[in-house]
């Protein structure tokens, strides 16, 4: 499991079916695959499980006591907070600079014969987007610090999942992951204290004044250090899923590019040029079908954090006792042939507005239930922008003879090598 989980995860599913057992000592783990009993799972008896010891534990290095790691009444309370921040509406406001982040970005970038290392540069597009809408600044050289910093923690963090327990960060072997997070931490510290260092009246409408000013209201139950916990998560989560899913994305347009001409066609008839403003993502259906299909083979996050119950537990027809575990890894149920035929191909017409309805519970990339990713809206509203202007402005294709990159699961899914393509810059 530890050298290669989801391929483990699909061979078991093949054989066993969509519940399997493990007796992994001292522990009872069940996976889950099939998507009736995710739902029966994840929604309908929700409130009988909490996220897994040792997994909050780990990403409580970095996030400490936010949304992600709380449980119980303190996630309850924390989620209630900071929903507002994601509706809908509230992610159409930030539209307008998701749209700036990318012009600036896609301006700077100098494709030429060489291919481009378009997975960095998402990233740090995806970077200087967060930073926008949590502290309405721009991604600057420390920012950029960061990248390197985010994968070093990531990596360490999936490693440090399959140990009982953790050696303290201040071990000399741990140097290079104990600066990684002091890089990150350091990065929301500068923009914290120079928030705070300006009249309030001042403060410019982004995630960081919303949380600053649920400090101001309620000191006791939002210190600074729990506005310092969410802004970890927000930057994190924020930028991974969407930098993820768009290197992905990239390939995927790189790889088939009938599907890429069709879609630009798309991008070229709704938007005329101009950049997308929030009331013309619905109509790029196309763009977004082949969003949803990448998604579906490349979900960011492949396998959600494990569960336990808490209390005896029924699921389809299984009576499991109080402190088993639970695994739902979305990385397999996606590519499971009895919910999309032909799995291992792109078909983004799967999510066509006339295609046959996809089971409940089989295509699940943020999560279901109540802990739901709160962020799902703003990151597909971030996705379908960046990916229309992409779409707007460069060809992609893959360079000849390269093979299909390998996903790696390290908290995120991401390819094995740093991801290269050949881009071509439309005309004007």
């Amino acid at each position: 499991m530890s050298r290669d989980l989801l391929g483990t995860l699909e061979e078991w599913r093949q054989r066993y079916g969509g519940i399997v057992h493990l007796r992994i000592w001292p522990e009872h783990q069940v996976v889950v695959t099939e998507p009736r009993l995710v739902r029966e799972l994840l929604v309908t008896q929700h409130d009988a499980i909490r996220r897994w010891e040792r997994g909050v534990q780990v990403l409580a290095q970095l996030h400490g006591h936010s949304v992600l790691t709380a449980e119980g009444e303190a996630w309850r309370s924390k989620r209630q907070a900071l929903q507002p921040g994601f509706a809908p509406k509230t992610v159409h406001a930030f539209v307008p600079a998701i749209s700036a982040a990318a012009d600036r970005a896609f301006t700077q970038w100098r494709p030429d014969a060489a291919p481009w290392p378009i997975e960095s540069a998402f990233t740090s597009l995806g970077m200087d987007v967060i930073l926008r809408m949590m502290f309405s600044s721009e991604v600057d050289a420390n920012a950029r610090e960061a990248e390197g910093a985010v994968h070093t923690v990531s990596v360490a963090g999936n490693r440090e999942m399959f140990w009982p327990a953790s050696w303290p960060d201040a071990m000399p072997w741990k140097r290079t992951k104990r600066k990684a997070m002091a890089v990150l931490r350091a990065l929301i510290e500068r923009h914290l204290q120079a928030r705070l260092a300006i009249e309030q009246g001042a403060w410019p409408q982004d995630l960081l004044t919303r949380l600053l000013t649920l400090h101001l209201i309620n000191p006791a139950a939002w210190p600074l250090q729990a506005v310092r916990d969410e802004c970890m998560t927000a930057f994190l989560a924020g930028h991974e899923t969407a930098a993820a899913t768009l290197t992905w994305w990239a390939w995927c347009m790189a790889a088939h590019p009938a599907a890429q001409d069709a879609v630009r066609r798309e991008v070229d008839a709704v938007l005329q040029g101009r950049a997308p403003q929030a009331h013309d993502l619905p109509a790029l259906s196309s763009l977004a079908c082949t969003l949803q299909e990448t998604l579906r083979l490349y979900p960011a996050a492949p396998v959600l954090l494990s569960r336990r119950s808490h209390r005896p537990v029924v699921l389809g027809g299984w009576q499991f006792p109080a402190r088993t575990m639970f695994m739902v890894p979305p990385g397999v149920i996606h590519r499971d042939a009895c919910w999309f035929p032909d799995p291992q191909a792109f078909r983004p017409e799967r999510f066509a507005a006339d295609a046959p309805d996809i089971e409940r519970g089989a295509f699940i990339p943020f999560g279901t239930g109540p802990r739901v990713c709160v962020g799902q809206h703003l990151a597909l509203a971030e996705m379908t922008t960046i990916a229309a202007m992409f779409l707007q402005r460069f060809s992609v294709s893959a360079p000849e003879g390269m093979a299909p990159p390998e996903p790696v699961f390290n908290i995120s899914l991401r390819p094995r090598g740093a991801l290269h393509l050949l881009l071509v810059r439309r005309a004007a």
